[in-house]
């Protein structure tokens, strides 16, 4: 039988200045399907979904929900509609209560006589945090409490407490831990049982190929191809994507390959202030790739910030080797020489309203200046050659960051400290959000700046990337070593998964 239709974009066009981001695309969403979408940074995915949840309007084209004329003026209207959105970046508000953030806009549902029962709306926001699966947060705290995966898990409650008959999900499995991601799988497998419509964005080959009924490709605002579940090999959907053949491995082909006994950084019985980490120690060796893995809350994230002097310890301490001076703050570490991608790239990596320019700089300026002076040419030069390397797509180095694509941003940060040439180099999810072309080139980066004797610290929640890339891995659980796994081929993930639960 024939599904029927929910949504429909016909020509749909938007043009962000001299960008195209969309091209007279036509686009179809039927109930009772999880609809893939997929492209390169910057191939329209996210624009065309946020059109359709009416966070920005089209340039030109029509769109059709239900059967009728859609042109939803506000993201609050596209919710009234029945088109729920969780957006690939933060979407909740700091400075208000969970609760708040829940019930944004919607207030009034717990007005009485004038007055908001903040009793009622905690009461309400615990609840639909708890039919999502998630225990524990208590809703009257302020948002900026939580950290960046559990804010992202109070963005979910709020969209599917709406009940929406369709919902986009995008690139949101990028910012959880597994167990976010099987909350994330459970809500669109409802949603599809129950004759609603599911549309998910994301870079996961493999997790598309295993969670969609159709998969949409979208190249430089075209659609490419739509196909169905039976039609979709790795290998084509790699090819419509970037428009040439994409085979072979992404990550290191070498093994047996001896690391330096050379120890450049120590971390010396660490307690962090927020308490993830308790007495962890370490050693990270010149020229090896370090991999961090484990579960939501092990540590991992924390350990990154530790490493940089972004994190208040209680006890311990992380040291320098080459100087012998400890890492106490930001500032310290990066006048040692390191640098850090964090995890956080909207309110820890970037400025988002200065330029891509300005945020490239911003962390080499102390290279570039002579005395007093920034020569214009050197910087010009210094920041076209990161745009180049890591493809960034934008109408010009003074665009504005906060218009550029979730990938795109991360080239950004990536490039930042790249540029630096960094001697410790702290990778907190580096390829977040970035699609298998640019997760390529990262990679070759990452392994450049091994072979040069620079020292990386990889933190992810990929496993394969960590397989892939790392000289050695440590899994941490509940903010203490559980396991130590060195590189060789028969490494698998089912090894590592039994010390990480």
């Amino acid at each position: 039988m024939e599904k029927e239709l929910i949504f429909e974009a016909r020509k749909l066009t938007k043009h962000f200045g001299p960008t195209v981001a969309l091209n007279e695309v036509d686009f179809k969403v039927y109930r009772g399907q999880i609809t893939g979408l997929i492209g390169e940074n910057g191939s329209g995915k996210s624009t065309i979904t946020s059109i359709a949840a009416g966070m920005q309007p089209a340039t030109s084209g029509e769109m059709f929900y239900r059967g009728k004329p859609h042109k939803p003026a506000t993201m609050i209207e596209g919710q009234k509609a029945g088109i729920g959105m969780i957006v690939q970046e933060q979407g909740t508000i700091s400075g208000i209560s969970i609760a708040q953030n829940i019930f944004l806009g919607q207030e009034n549902r717990f007005r009485r006589a004038g007055v908001i029962s903040k009793k009622k709306m905690n009461a309400e926001a615990k609840k639909a945090l708890e039919d999502i699966g998630v225990k524990g947060i208590d809703p009257s705290l302020p948002i900026d409490v939580l950290n960046m995966q559990e804010r992202k898990l109070v963005e979910i409650a709020k969209v599917v407490y709406g009940k929406p008959e369709m919902i986009v999900v995008d690139e949101t499995t990028t910012a959880l831990s597994q167990t976010g991601r099987e909350i994330i799988y459970g809500i669109m497998k409802k949603m599809k049982d129950e004759n609603k419509a599911v549309v998910f964005i994301s870079h996961d080959l493999e997790e598309l190929m295993e969670t969609c009924d159709t998969l949409t490709v979208l190249r430089d605002g075209s659609l490419i191809a739509t196909l169905p579940k039976d039609e979709m090999q790795e290998d084509a959907i790699k090819r419509h994507m970037v428009g040439r053949e994409m085979k072979g491995d992404y990550y290191r082909s070498d093994y047996g390959t001896e690391v330096s006994k050379e120890v450049v950084l120590t971390v010396d019985n660490v307690t962090s202030g927020t308490g993830m980490l308790m007495n962890f120690s370490m050693k990270v060796h010149k020229g090896e790739i370090l991999g961090i893995g484990g579960l939501s809350h092990c540590g991992m994230h924390e350990l990154g910030r530790v490493l940089f002097g972004e994190e208040k310890l209680l006890e311990g301490s992380v040291t320098y080797l080459p100087t012998g001076d400890k890492i106490t703050s930001a500032r310290n570490a990066l006048l040692l020489g390191f640098g850090y991608v964090s995890k956080d790239r909207d309110r820890e990596a970037l400025v988002l309203t200065g330029s891509i320019k300005d945020n490239i700089l911003s962390a080499g300026l102390d290279k570039l200046k002579k005395g007093p002076f920034l020569p214009p040419a050197d910087a010009k030069s210094y920041v076209q050659k990161q745009v180049v390397d890591l493809s960034v797509k934008c109408a010009s180095v003074e665009q504005d960051v906060q218009y550029l694509s979730g990938g795109n941003k991360q080239k950004v940060v990536f490039g930042k400290w790249v540029g630096r040439d960094c001697d410790v180099l702290i990778l907190d999810c580096p390829t977040r959000g970035v699609d298998i072309g640019v997760k390529a080139a990262m990679y070759q980066l990452i392994y450049k700046m091994k072979q040069q004797g620079k020292t990386i610290v990889m933190i992810s929640e990929e496993l394969p990337e960590l397989i892939g890339m790392c000289d050695r891995l440590l899994i941490l659980r509940d903010g203490e070593l559980s396991g130590e796994f060195m590189r060789d081929a028969d490494l698998n993930e089912n090894m590592i998964i039994d010390v990480m639960i």
